[in-house]
């Protein structure tokens, strides 16, 4: 394992990549998401010995987003089975924006994987429970048990926000309904996606649930399996294929690491055998990733050797 990662080079690692903060632009169309601050930065590392290191503002609080599509697809496979959720979801990359309704007539009707907007909404609501509520509440558990912190809750903003402005998710939900890829109200289902996205919490807590998706599924402190290893597995080989949007095959050659990003400018990163790494930055590129949470993965990468290709 390679440790020789300091708080002192990742600070200096940060101040590099400092500059990239405002080649990009903060999601704009969540008004809450808006009003982020381009050059508030922090990186966290957490190791599968459960030692960690970071820099930068590592209090600060994002939500989740895109990157939740990994966690709710775990909590999905557990509930319902690979079988059940595959016949829903595909497995398949794409070239297509995350948003993109254009697949589903092709395909027919079946999202081509869990990490865009259609497959992830999917997903969610396949998530057991009566009422958006439930769902979201055994997430968050879920995210606790993750995290071993009880305190992470929901934006209950951000969530407003994103309910009030889903009309494209809307209409992506309607078009699965009309296939029988979802069933039931559509605004419950949007009301427990849009919860699920607003999860709030901050680089040190998503480097954790890192190092445990590098762990196997396994708790770093205890040692106890929360996420099967085949399901562990299966959302890592999803990060690789499809985590980064339409850049995932550009990301897999500069970095080589799986990762998932999220509109909010966060990025997780699990290397099997090293640990966890998070990326807070929220200036977007025009796929929605990070700016500088890719410039620094990438410096990172090429400095460690820690590509698993």
């Amino acid at each position: 394992m390679k440790k020789d990662i300091t708080t002192e080079i990742l600070e200096e690692w940060l101040n590099n990549v400092r500059p990239y903060a405002y080649d990009g632009q903060v999601a704009n169309y969540i008004p809450a998401l808006s009003r982020q601050d381009p050059e508030n930065l922090a990186v966290a590392i957490h190791y599968i010995d459960g030692d960690s290191v970071e820099a930068g503002e590592t209090e600060a609080m994002f939500t989740l987003q895109s990157i939740s599509k990994v966690l709710s697809l775990a909590l999905a496979l557990m509930d319902n089975g690979e079988d059940y959720v595959f016949e829903r979801v595909g497995m398949e990359p794409t070239g297509d924006p995350f948003h993109s309704i254009y697949r589903l007539e092709r395909t027919p009707s079946k999202p081509l994987n869990p990490m865009i907007n259609a497959g992830a909404l999917a997903v969610t609501h396949m998530i057991h429970g009566d009422t958006p509520d439930e769902k979201v509440g055994r997430l968050l558990s879920f995210i606790h048990e993750l995290t071993d912190d009880h305190s992470i809750r929901y934006n209950e903003e951000v969530a407003s926000n994103e309910f009030e402005t889903a009309f494209l998710n809307r209409s992506l939900l309607f078009y699965m309904k009309q296939h029988r890829i979802v069933t039931g109200s559509v605004e419950e289902t949007l009301d427990a996606y849009t919860k699920q996205c607003a999860i709030e919490l901050n680089v040190c807590q998503l480097a954790r649930i890192g190092a445990l998706l590098a762990n196997e599924g396994r708790d770093i402190a205890s040692g106890r399996r929360i996420i099967p290893k085949h399901l562990a597995r299966i959302c890592k080989t999803f990060m690789v294929t499809c985590g980064m949007y339409d850049a995932s095959g550009s990301f897999a050659i500069k970095v080589g690491i799986p990762a998932k990003s999220g509109v909010s400018g966060s990025v997780l990163a699990s290397l099997n055998g090293f640990g966890g790494i998070a990326v807070y930055g929220p200036s977007l590129d025009d796929k929605g990733n990070s700016v500088v949470g890719l410039k620094l993965l990438e410096l990172l990468s090429n400095r460690y050797d820690l590509s698993i290709f």
